[in-house]
């Protein structure tokens, strides 16, 4: 009895610490509709800058473990990341993925290993273990940018094709450098590569087999909240199966998620089950986002940054410097070969927008206690990782618009905003018309009112035809919105018929079908 009840007196604590992390974490997303000017900042930015700010009080919400972070939280967010990675985009850029996630990862822990090694005084197991955990990139928060701006997608396809397939070779590498600092393993080439082999094949036959047979299983029935389920079945079961085959769950995950998301959704799902699914696992980053960039902001110790500032100082200047070499070194190695070159400007992006995040964190984390190094393992990660997000994340913008690759993104607000208030004072001039005859209105009053709205809709229509004209490719947005509505229609139709007993189910969206299929 006394063991039961500690065990839910531990339940109700976890689950208060978990209601008061995500009530934070919501507060957190309103401040921008408060505070102006906060919209410049990237919300998952946002919330780290809190958490720091919480940590500098000394006010801890929870304490983040390496298996929360790599069992609960990675899962997920790496199966939403293959989910939505076209298997087109990414082959045209699979060259230049590979290089920066493969060498790119060899690189990074090498110039970190060195520099630490040679400048900051550090053991080089120790250093080794700080290279291996700060090599795995995190750019949700440039990505979410991205997609704001409007900046071409191939940057996005870039930056989350190289990041989905670092994670995997960052833990790997981890894994082999953590038993060698412990004195477990043997760095020869050999065994490593035949062991690289081994974690690599099991994670992606793993990935593999549930993938597919998940979409071939979903072609048997047409039950979206089913399909939505199998799905995080999936990431969750791939991830554990692949770890305990003793392969990698990172690159298995990230399998599953892109034979689920390219093959499977396609045979298997109808249109609005792939919508629904989507929207679920969009929902599920955000909110699993939410909570893992404001805990690393809050599990930060200042005190321990103050003790290990040298070694921080030297790791950021490495982990800049390794990029650029990965960066510009590769790409250009890509350019000669890959069948599209990537410009500079888009290579000087990807350069800075390397930020670090939940996995270098969890990597830290998970150093055996008790291992030489381990403290200074976690504070030089943590300092990197929150000068990558702090430094490099909140001056993304202004590099593209040096660089000239803001994308459409404001021009697509400004056309929005124009279409809603044309739409609005379009109901309001009809309400006036309806008005005309009421009793009671003052005429004068009435002509006023029509004459203004009527002059503001003739300058908004003008507006309109100025930006369709300065942004001709302002007609594929058009035409996505108008695709959207329309698709919107026909699924709220079918709905319609479902709820007053007309059909027993509801039908594929013919329209989905149609513009897929263009």
């Amino acid at each position: 009895m006394i063991e039961t009840s500690l065990q839910e007196v531990a339940i109700e604590e976890s689950l208060k610490q978990f209601l008061l992390v995500l009530s934070v974490s919501l507060s957190v997303a309103t401040l921008p509709q408060i505070v102006s000017w906060l919209r410049r900042i990237p919300y998952t930015l946002l919330l780290v800058i809190v958490g720091a700010a919480l940590a500098l009080v000394d006010v801890r919400l929870v304490n983040l473990s390496p298996e929360l972070i790599l069992l609960i939280f990675l899962p997920p967010l790496l199966f939403e990341a293959a989910w939505n990675l076209k298997w087109s985009s990414l082959k045209q850029d699979l060259i230049p993925i590979c290089l920066y996630a493969v060498f790119g990862v060899l690189i990074s822990i090498a110039g970190v290993a060195i520099g630490l090694n040679q400048f900051a005084g550090l053991s080089l197991g120790t250093a080794l273990m700080i290279g291996a955990t700060l090599s795995a990139t995190d750019p949700v928060s440039v990505t979410a940018l991205f997609r704001e701006l409007g900046v071409e997608k191939r940057l996005s396809t870039l930056m989350e094709g190289e990041s989905l397939f670092n994670d995997g070779m960052a833990v790997v590498a981890f894994g082999f450098l953590a038993a060698f600092a412990r004195g477990t393993a043997n760095l020869s080439p050999g065994p490593i590569l035949l062991e690289l082999i081994t974690v690599v094949g099991i994670g992606l036959g793993v990935g593999g087999l549930i993938g597919f047979a998940i979409s071939y299983l979903t072609q048997r029935f047409d039950l979206p909240l089913v399909e939505q389920s199998l799905t995080l079945v999936s990431a969750y079961a791939t991830y554990l199966i692949a770890e305990d085959l003793g392969g990698s769950g990172v690159i298995g995950v990230v399998a599953t998620g892109l034979i689920l998301g390219n093959f499977g959704s396609r045979i298997g799902m109808n249109p609005r089950t792939r919508i629904i699914v989507s929207e679920f696992w969009e929902f599920l980053a955000f909110f699993v986002n939410s909570i893992v960039f404001l805990l690393i902001g809050d599990q930060i110790r200042f005190g321990s940054l103050g003790e290990n500032l040298d070694a921080i100082a030297v790791t950021i200047v490495a982990v800049i410097v390794t990029r650029a070499i990965a960066i510009y070194g590769l790409g250009s190695l890509s350019n000669r070969f890959a069948a599209s070159a990537i410009p500079l400007q888009e290579q000087t992006v990807l350069w800075w927008g390397g930020l670090r995040g939940a996995v270098s964190v969890a990597l830290a984390l998970s150093v055996p206690e008790g291992l030489p190094g381990r403290e200074v393992v976690i504070a030089t990660v943590f300092g990197t990782v929150l000068f990558t997000l702090l430094v490099q994340g909140l001056t993304i913008q202004p590099v593209l618009k040096k660089l000239d690759l803001l994308g459409d993104g404001p021009m697509r607000g400004e056309y929005l905003e124009a279409i809603a208030r044309r739409a609005a004072l379009g109901r309001v001039l009809q309400r006036l018309g309806e008005m005309e005859e009421q009793p009671g209105v003052d005429r004068e009053f009435y002509e006023y009112q029509e004459s203004l709205v009527k002059g503001e809709l003739t300058r908004i229509e003008a507006e309109v035809d100025r930006l369709q004209d300065e942004y001709p490719d302002l007609s594929t947005f058009i035409a996505e919105q108008v695709r959207g509505e329309l698709l919107a229609i026909e699924a709220d139709t079918y709905a319609e018929f479902v709820r007053a007993g007309r059909l027993n189910q509801e039908l594929s969206l013919f329209l989905g079908v149609e513009n897929m299929a263009e």
